[in-house]
C-alpha cells in the first residue's frame, strides 16, 4: 500500500466533491444507474494492454495481477477517504442472472480491516460468479471493491474486461462478442469518462480500443489516452517516435489529450507500489519522453488529470444531471401515487377505493362529456388517445352507423346502386328496377287483397313491405351496438389502468367493470331488440307531416319524370335540356311549321294507367318510400339516444362510486383491494428508490451553483464573476456553458503566450 502526497489528495477530493460522489454511488449501488447516465471513468484497452497495473497505480491498492491472466469481469473500485482503514468486496449480479442467482451474488458481501486479504477476497468473488479455470471465462457482474482510508483519493473508477482481437483455446468466439457487449455498453454511457489503454508493446492502429471508442466518442470530448509500457520501445526507433507523436495528440485526436505511464512489471518479479512510482519517475527524467509536457507522464501527474477531468465532467453534466433525477423522482413519485398507501387493514382498503371511485369517475365524466384536460388523455393523434377520448368515439361511430343505415339498409335498391357496406353481402341491397319492384308489389297486393276497391290497396300492403324493405336494421343496429360496447370496455380499462395500480386494477375489471359491461351488454342488446321489434312485426304509425311532404315529393319527382319522357318522345330528343334549341319546323324539313300543340296538352294531360292494379302498385311505393324515410331517421336517432346514450354511456360513471365502494363487503374489498406481495416489494423498491434520488437531487441541487475551476476544486459562479445558478435547468446550463467557453479560451491564449 502507498502514501499519497497530501497536497494531490486535497486536489483529489474536497468536501463538497466528496458529499457528491457518495450521493451519485448511492445512486449507482441501488441500480439507478441502468435508467441514468452518471459521471465515472472507465479504463477500456485491449488484453494484457496493463490496465489493472493502471487501476492499481491509480488507487495505491495492490490487486493479483498475472502477465498470463486478464481481468474476467467490470471491476468497480470506489476510494474514499475516512480516518479508519477498510475494504469490502461485493458483487453487483447481472440482469441476465435469475431471480436466485441475483439473490445469492447479492448475499456476497466480505469486509476487511486490511488490505493484505483483499486477493483473497476477489479469488472467491471469481468462484462465486462461476469464473475459474474449467469455469466461464467471464462475466457480466460487476465485482465492487470499496476501498477506504486515511490516504485515499475520493474516486471511482470502473476497470473492464480487456478486449480480446480472436477466439483462443481458453477465450471462445461468444467470449469474445460478450466482452466487446459490455466494453460497448459502458462506452456508450454520455457521462463516461473513457480511459482507453494503449500498450506501446503493439502497434495502436491494431488495437480494439480505439476503434471503440471513436466509434461511441466520435470528437474524442470525454476519451483519455494512456500509453503504457513505453520502457518496451528501442530508444530513437522509428516505433518510439510514433508513440511520441501519439502522445503529443497528433495521431488519434482526443480533447483530453494522452498520459504515459511505466508499468510494474509483474514477469520480473513483485514490488511495492512506492518502487514502482520510483522507476517510473526515473524513467522519464531521461530519453525522448523529456520532450513531452512533464503533467502529462507519470502516475502522480495521472491522478491530478483524473481528478479535473471527473470534476470537469461533473460540473458540466450537473445541469442535466439535476433535470434527468428530477424526472426520475417525479416517475417514481407517481408510480407510488398509483400505489397508493399501504393497505393492511380492511379500513384502508376500502379509503383506497374511495379514492380510486373518486378519480375513476372525474374522468369519465370528462370523457364522455368531451372536456379532455386532465393529463390522463395522451395525444390524441395515437391509438390510445383516442380511445381515451369515449365522446368523440361515440360521435364518430354513431355518424357511421347513420350512414351505414343509409346505404345498406333497405332490402331492394331501385336503379343502379353499389353498396359500399362492410357488413358482408348478405347485406347488401338487391338492385332492381323500378318495374321489378312494381311487379313485387302487384303481386303482394294480389296475394293480400281484401275489400278495397279496384285501384287501391290494402293498407297491410305498406306493413308488408315495410317490413321486408327494413330487415336489415336489426343486424345493422346490433353490431354497431356491440361496436360501442366494445369502445366503452376499452374506454373503461385504460381509466381503471391509469388510476390504480396492476393487482388493484386486475381485482376491479375481474370483480366490478367486468361484471357490470356484462350486465350491460345484455341491457343494451334487449333496448336494440326492443327498439327494432316495431319496424318488424308492429304497423307502420306516424304523425310527422314530413311523411306527407315526402310522399308529395315522391309523386312530384315520379311525375316530373313521367313529364320528361313525354316531353323527349313529342320532340324527339334525348334530353329535355336541349329544348332551348329545338326550332319551330317539323324535323328534317326546312320549312317552318307549328308544333301539334293541342296533342302536347292531351299527352301531358293524359295521366290515366289503364291498369288499375299497376295504378295501386305505384301508389303503394309511393308510400313505402315516403314512410321509409320518415322511420329511419326516427330509428338512428331511437338507437343513439335510448340505446347508446341512456343505457350505456351515462351508466358508465356509476360502475364504481364511492357509494358502491361504501356498500361492498369487507370479502369483497380485501379481494380487490388488497396488496399483494408483489405490490408490496414494490412499494419497497420504489420507497428506497424515491429516498435516493431525493437525496441525489438535493445534493446535486447544492452544487448547482458551482463549477470546477482550473485548479480543480469546486468555486462559486457567482465568487467567478458571474450570477449564481438560478435553479432553472436551461439558463443554469446555458452559464455553465458560457463559463466552460470563457476557460477554455483563455486556456488557448495562455497556451499560445
Amino acid at each position: 500500500m502507498v502514501a499519497f502526497e497530501s497536497e494531490v489528495l486535497s486536489k483529489l477530493c474536497s468536501q463538497d466533491q466528496l458529499e457528491l460522489l457518495d450521493a451519485i454511488d448511492q445512486l449507482r449501488l441501488q441500480g439507478i444507474n441502468n435508467y441514468i447516465s452518471l459521471p465515472q471513468i472507465i479504463v477500456c484497452g485491449d488484453q494484457s494492454s496493463g490496465k489493472s497495473s493502471v487501476l492499481q497505480a491509480i488507487s495505491g491498492v495492490s490487486f493479483p495481477v498475472n502477465g498470463n491472466l486478464c481481468t474476467r469481469f467490470p471491476t468497480e473500485l470506489v476510494l474514499r477517504r475516512t480516518p479508519h482503514v477498510s475494504a469490502k468486496i461485493s458483487i453487483v449480479p447481472s440482469d441476465s442472472r435469475t431471480e436466485s442467482e441475483q439473490a445469492s451474488l447479492r448475499g456476497f458481501q466480505e469486509q476487511l480491516d486490511d488490505f493484505a486479504g483483499l486477493p483473497k477476497l476477489i479469488d472467491e468473488a471469481k468462484l462465486a460468479m462461476g469464473i475459474s479455470t474449467h469455469g466461464k471465462a467471464f462475466a457480466k457482474d460487476i465485482l465492487r471493491v470499496e476501498i477506504t482510508g486515511p490516504d485515499r483519493p475520493h474516486l471511482t473508477i470502473v476497470d473492464l474486461p480487456g478486449l480480446i482481437h480472436s477466439p483462443t483455446r481458453q477465450q471462445s468466439a461468444s467470449d469474445v462478442e460478450l466482452i466487446q457487449e459490455v466494453v460497448q455498453g459502458y462506452m456508450k454511457e454520455p457521462r463516461c469518462i473513457i480511459l482507453a489503454v494503449v500498450s506501446a508493446k503493439n502497434d495502436f492502429a491494431n488495437q480494439v480500443v480505439l476503434k471503440l471508442a471513436r466509434a461511441v466518442d466520435s470528437i474524442g470530448s470525454r476519451t483519455l489516452g494512456v500509453i503504457t509500457k513505453p520502457d518496451d520501445l528501442t530508444p530513437g526507433s522509428d516505433r518510439e517516435a510514433l508513440y511520441l507523436s501519439l502522445a503529443r495528440n497528433q495521431q488519434f485526436e482526443f480533447r483530453l489529450g494522452w498520459h504515459v505511464l511505466k508499468n510494474m512489471d509483474s514477469e520480473k518479479g513483485t514490488s511495492t507500489l512506492g518502487e514502482r512510482d520510483a522507476n517510473e519517475a526515473e524513467f522519464f527524467r531521461k530519453g525522448s519522453w523529456t520532450g513531452l509536457l512533464f503533467s502529462h507522464l507519470g502516475i502522480s501527474n495521472l491522478r491530478t488529470r483524473l481528478s479535473k477531468v471527473l470534476l470537469g465532467q461533473i460540473a458540466a453534466e450537473l445541469p442535466s444531471l439535476l433535470s434527468e433525477i428530477d424526472e426520475k423522482f417525479k416517475a417514481c413519485q407517481l408510480q407510488l401515487q398509483t400505489l397508493g398507501q399501504p393497505r393492511d387493514s380492511p379500513d384502508k382498503q376500502r379509503r383506497y377505493l374511495l379514492h380510486l371511485s373518486q378519480a375513476f369517475q372525474a374522468l369519465v365524466t370528462a370523457s364522455t362529456s368531451g372536456s379532455y384536460n386532465d393529463e390522463f388523455f395522451e395525444d390524441a393523434m395515437t391509438a390510445v388517445g383516442y380511445k381515451q377520448r369515449i365522446r368523440a368515439v361515440i360521435q364518430n361511430l354513431n355518424e357511421a352507423f347513420a350512414e351505414e343505415l343509409a346505404k345498406a339498409g333497405h332490402f331492394r335498391a331501385i336503379g343502379d346502386f353499389e353498396s359500399t357496406s362492410n357488413l358482408g353481402a348478405s347485406l347488401k341491397p338487391q338492385q332492381v328496377t323500378r318495374d321489378e319492384f312494381l311487379n313485387h308489389i302487384e303481386e303482394v297486393i294480389r296475394r293480400t287483397r281484401g275489400r278495397e276497391l279496384l285501384g287501391t290497396f290494402n293498407p297491410l300492403v305498406i306493413v308488408t313491405l315495410f317490413h321486408e324493405q327494413s330487415q336489415h336494421w336489426e343486424q345493422i343496429a346490433r353490431q354497431h351496438v356491440e361496436k360501442m360496447w366494445r369502445a366503452a370496455g376499452r374506454f373503461l380499462e385504460l381509466v381503471i389502468d391509469h388510476i390504480a395500480d396492476r393487482s388493484t386494477s386486475r381485482g376491479l375489471k375481474n370483480e366490478i367493470s367486468g361484471p357490470a359491461m356484462q350486465r350491460i351488454r345484455r341491457e343494451v342488446a334487449d333496448k336494440t331488440a326492443e327498439l327494432v321489434a316495431p319496424h318488424q312485426k308492429g304497423h307502420p304509425i306516424t304523425y310527422n307531416h314530413y311523411f306527407t311532404e315526402t310522399l308529395q315529393k315522391v309523386r312530384r319527382e315520379r311525375d316530373s319524370k313521367r313529364t320528361e319522357r313525354i316531353l323527349r318522345n313529342f320532340f324527339q330528343i334525348s334530353d329535355t335540356n336541349d329544348l332551348t334549341n329545338v326550332r319551330i319546323g317539323h324535323p328534317g324539313s326546312s320549312h317552318v311549321a307549328a308544333w301539334d300543340i293541342p296533342k302536347l296538352v292531351t299527352s301531358l294531360a293524359d295521366t290515366n294507367e289503364p291498369d288499375m292494379c299497376r295504378f295501386a302498385a305505384n301508389e303503394a311505393l309511393d308510400c313505402l318510400n315516403a314512410y321509409y324515410k320518415v322511420a329511419l331517421k326516427r330509428f338512428v336517432d331511437n338507437v343513439a339516444v335510448e340505446v347508446i346514450e341512456t343505457k350505456l354511456i351515462s351508466v358508465l360513471h356509476d360502475i364504481l362510486s364511492p357509494l358502491g365502494v361504501y356498500e361492498m363487503s369487507a370479502t369483497l374489498i380485501s379481494r380487490i383491494a388488497g396488496e399483494s406481495e408483489e405490490n408490496r416489494a414494490e412499494r419497497e423498491q420504489l420507497t428506497k428508490q424515491l429516498d435516493v434520488l431525493r437525496n441525489g437531487l438535493e445534493t446535486c441541487k447544492r452544487f448547482a451553483g458551482f463549477r470546477a475551476s482550473g485548479d480543480s476544486v469546486f468555486v462559486s459562479i457567482k465568487t467567478a464573476g458571474n450570477s449564481p445558478m438560478t435553479g432553472d435547468f436551461d439558463s443554469d446550463k446555458e452559464s455553465l456553458v458560457k463559463i466552460e467557453e470563457t476557460d477554455a479560451q483563455r486556456e488557448q491564449e495562455t497556451s499560445s503566450v
